[in-house]
Order: structure tokens, then C-alpha cells, then sequence
């Protein structure tokens, strides 16, 4: 049995290690609110209360990645509005703890505001020009990252995201000149995400 560690058992990372659980993987996860960890056991999840930050890590990180080949990391940036986080440092935190760990594989989950906002069509090809400072600094981590040889690392950008539990409808509700309404939106539900995460780690990891 694969065991896989998920860093950010939050909106994605929790259906997705259940997900996971289903189809035979072993999942540690982790939170940052000890009232969830009986959520995630109740779920089947070897659930740690982690919290990475500037400063450092706290908690049990070490035995968090313990015999896991694969690390997903799901937490969020927390950079919206004028928030002064430096998220890459976070990262580079985080980093040393895996070169320590049984860890090979790691996917990252960014997002597509490493693309300006201009309404294109993106590919793979497309170059990167982000105009948000959490844009900004998501690409910064996936180059940290990228550029590790002791690690393998599979990125991977959504956009609007959404799920049962979550609709655009809610965020629009009651708004009113918002700007450029007819622009077009990136949707993908939560269900196509996890599909991709894991035929990703079938096929990459």
C-alpha cells in the first residue's frame, strides 16, 4: 500500500485524501486546527496538527512525511488584500524537511494567476506574467521547488475552483458594479480536480 502525505487537508485535500483512502493509498494529512483532527481521523486520515510559517514548523513534521514517497501540498497563500505573508519562505522552510524525508515525489497545487489577466486563451506554452502579489509569489515557489534535484516535482494550476459546498452564485450575490461583467471565467469542480491529482500521481508518481 502507497502511502502518500497531504499537507492542507482543507476544501481539496480533505475529499481528495478520502478519495485516495478509497482506492487503497495510505494518507497522513494535516491541519492547522486541532478541532479537526478527529474530522480527519473519523475519516481514515493519520491526521497531524501542522502549521508552516515564516518563522518555521511546528509540529510533528518530520514524522508526518515518514514513509511517504509522495507529498502533496495544498495550503493555502493567504495573500489576499495587503496580507504582508512571504509564502515562498514558507516553502523554504518546508524544504529541508523534505530532503530529510523518504519523500521523492512532490505535487505542488498552484493556480492560474501565474498568467496575467488578460482573457487569453493558456497553454502550457504560455509564459507566465503574474499580476497579483499571491501570482507573484506562487511562481516564485514553483520555481523553488522546480529547481530542487533531490526532489521530483509535478505542479499543478486550477482556477475557480468550485464544488457542491461552493458556487460562483455565493460570491456574486447582491454585488453590484462589477467590473468587465461580461469577461469569461475559469470554472472547474472539485470532483475534476481530484481526478486529475490522482491520474497525475498514477501516471507521474
Amino acid at each position: 500500500m502507497k502511502q502518500i502525505s497531504i499537507l492542507g487537508c482543507g476544501w481539496l485535500g480533505l475529499p481528495l485524501a478520502k478519495s485516495l483512502i478509497e482506492k487503497g493509498y495510505s494518507i497522513k494529512g494535516s491541519t492547522t486546527s486541532v478541532q479537526k483532527i478527529p474530522i480527519l481521523k473519523q475519516a481514515g486520515i493519520d491526521a497531524f496538527e501542522i502549521e508552516v510559517s515564516e518563522a518555521g514548523i511546528s509540529g510533528k513534521m518530520l514524522s508526518f512525511l515518514e514513509d511517504s514517497e509522495i507529498l502533496i501540498i495544498d495550503i493555502p497563500t493567504k495573500l489576499r488584500g495587503n496580507s504582508g505573508d512571504n509564502f515562498v519562505k514558507k516553502i523554504e522552510n518546508l524544504i529541508p524537511f523534505i530532503e530529510k524525508s523518504t519523500v521523492e515525489k512532490v505535487v505542488f497545487i498552484s493556480s492560474t494567476s501565474v498568467y496575467a489577466d488578460d482573457n487569453l486563451v493558456v497553454t502550457e506554452a504560455t509564459k507566465e506574467n503574474p499580476e497579483t502579489e499571491s501570482g507573484k509569489q506562487l511562481l516564485e515557489t514553483e520555481k523553488l521547488l522546480l529547481k530542487n534535484t533531490n526532489i521530483k516535482t509535478v505542479v499543478i494550476r486550477f482556477g475557480g475552483l468550485i464544488g457542491d459546498d461552493r458556487h460562483p452564485i455565493h460570491f456574486l450575490s447582491g454585488r453590484k458594479n462589477i467590473e468587465n461583467p461580461e469577461a469569461p471565467i475559469n470554472l472547474i469542480h472539485q470532483v475534476d480536480c481530484i481526478g486529475i491529482i490522482e491520474k497525475i500521481i498514477e501516471l507521474e508518481c
